[in-house]
């Protein structure tokens, strides 16, 4: 079985790694302080990518956490996708020059789709499609967008995108499993690769992913978040299934 990359990742608010639920920043869980520290135990687990999104930036555009991201991807060997208030080419730049792999765009690229191919000139580029129902939502999730999921794959699977990172918001921070038809939907709709994030709980949920298949297309990535933080799934072991040991993620939690 082709198993997808591992994206953990680190949602950084004012400095500290949190996670909100649903997209909720009223409903915000801190779990620590020292992102630096969470993305090298990350990396000591064996994961593929960390992903790291600037919350506050999201929302209000302004890259408050930038110095917190070029800090962990110049501690990390593994490479860091980032995303959140990334609007501009230079916005972009910086972060290549402080040593991102991938920058994500959302609420820029919906705005601006041309904004795209321009940053593809000088990096990895992923489209964030942050979903509510069949709608992308913008800024920090917190307005609908008007366009479609399925109008926005096709849009932006020709300008220069590398990967689609498609977050199902009613999932995200829920651990109550990810949603495969949206996914599926995608995959049949795109020849990009397709970054599942929202939802992962348990070890069946990534089984459950690394087996969507659609005309022999898969899920190139999944992005873990709370799961981790609260211990129901267990990255070393993930890391093992990926590798190849069927038998890793036998128990529904930490094994």
């Amino acid at each position: 079985m082709n198993v997808p990359e591992l994206f953990p990742a680190i949602d950084l608010r004012a400095g500290r790694c949190v996670r909100l639920v649903q997209g909720d920043y009223d409903r915000e869980i801190v779990y620590g302080d020292d992102p630096v520290a969470q993305a090298l135990a990350f990396q000591e687990a064996g994961a593929d990518w960390v992903h790291v999104v600037d919350l506050d930036a999201a929302r209000s555009g302004s890259p408050v956490n930038r110095t917190v991201v070029a800090a962990v991807a110049a501690a990390l060997d593994v490479p860091v996708q980032t995303g959140g208030g990334v609007r501009s080419v230079a916005d972009a730049r910086t972060l290549f020059d402080a040593g991102v792999a991938r920058v994500v765009l959302g609420t820029a690229a919906i705005a601006d789709p041309d904004l795209v191919t321009a940053v593809s000139d000088h990096g990895l580029v992923a489209v964030g499609l942050d979903v509510w129902g069949d709608e992308v939502a913008v800024r920090g999730w917190t307005e609908g967008s008007g366009l479609r999921i399925a109008d926005a794959l096709i849009r932006y699977s020709t300008l220069g995108t590398s990967a689609f990172v498609i977050t199902r918001i009613e999932r995200d921070g829920t651990m109550e499993g990810p949603d495969l038809d949206i996914l599926a939907d995608a995959l049949a709709a795109t020849n990009v690769d397709v970054v599942a994030s929202g939802g992962v709980g348990r070890h069946s949920d990534l089984e459950d992913l690394a087996a969507l298949s659609v005309d022999g297309r898969r899920i190139a990535g999944i992005i873990l978040g709370r799961a981790l933080y609260e211990g129901t799934v267990d990255l070393a072991a993930a890391v093992r299934f990926r590798s190849g040991d069927p038998d890793a993620l036998s128990a529904d939690g930490p094994v």
